[in-house]
């Protein structure tokens, strides 16, 4: 723990801290381990954290009224989660779950409003992230309401190529094991249309899954042909 708290500078939220700050920060944090698939809060339940991704990943859900999940985002190290609620005091709009083993970084909601205080600069930093993704959202649901879905899955992984992509010379590989169930419950379809996209995209050479990892071979390609919108 004492080394990812030395390292709070690479958290964007806190970038813009001096090394005082940041050692002012440290005592608000806590550091909480999640496994693959566990439940960090619930949608409806008090806002007690704000949370900031270290390491893994975490997917952000909402149940529709049919019963059926829907993945809003997924965060990345050094993203923060649950930070809309507890600044404004309202459940959690929405339930989160690691996607894989992930370190979480905690602050409580008091002190959080502390820190806040303390360097205003932090809340400027939340809510200038905060307003891309409330932006990020509304294009997502309109997404889902009106395109195809090969578009939505070919958005999708454009998005997560350019959020945790790594360059391997012959395409990007996106950095995260992603089932048919992840991209179905990303794209708000089926797991078998999402079993079938995927396919179409691989006979066509656009894609390649190898060990749970999905790489994208010809990224301009994917974007001409599913994503016109974009030309």
């Amino acid at each position: 723990m004492k080394n990812i708290l030395e390292n709070l500078s690479q958290i964007p939220i806190f970038s813009s801290l001096s090394g005082i700050e940041l050692d002012g920060v440290k005592p608000f944090c806590d550091i909480e381990l999640f496994r693959k698939k566990e439940l960090i809060f619930a949608e409806g339940t008090e806002p007690d954290w704000f949370y900031v991704c270290l390491s893994g990943k975490v997917k952000i859900t909402k149940t529709s009224h049919e019963g059926k999940e829907i993945i809003i985002e997924v965060i990345s190290p050094m993203d923060f989660f649950g930070g809309f609620a507890v600044i404004k005091g309202f459940p959690y709009p929405a339930s989160a779950y690691a996607m894989e083993d992930a370190s979480i970084l905690k602050i409580a909601r008091d002190k959080l409003d502390l820190m806040i205080g303390r360097y205003p600069q932090i809340m400027h930093a939340i809510m200038s992230n905060l307003g891309m993704r409330v932006r990020d959202f509304h294009t997502n649901l309109k997404s889902i309401a009106l395109d195809k879905v090969e578009s939505r899955i070919a958005s999708i992984l454009c998005k997560l190529a350019e959020k945790s992509g790594v360059d391997e010379g012959a395409g990007t590989t996106i950095d995260m094991r992603l089932t048919k169930q992840d991209i179905a419950e990303m794209a708000g379809t089926t797991v078998e249309t999402a079993i079938r996209v995927m396919s179409q995209f691989k006979k066509a050479g656009i894609l390649r899954e190898q060990d749970g990892r999905t790489t994208i071979m010809d990224m301009a390609r994917l974007q001409q042909k599913f994503l016109p919108q974009q030309l």
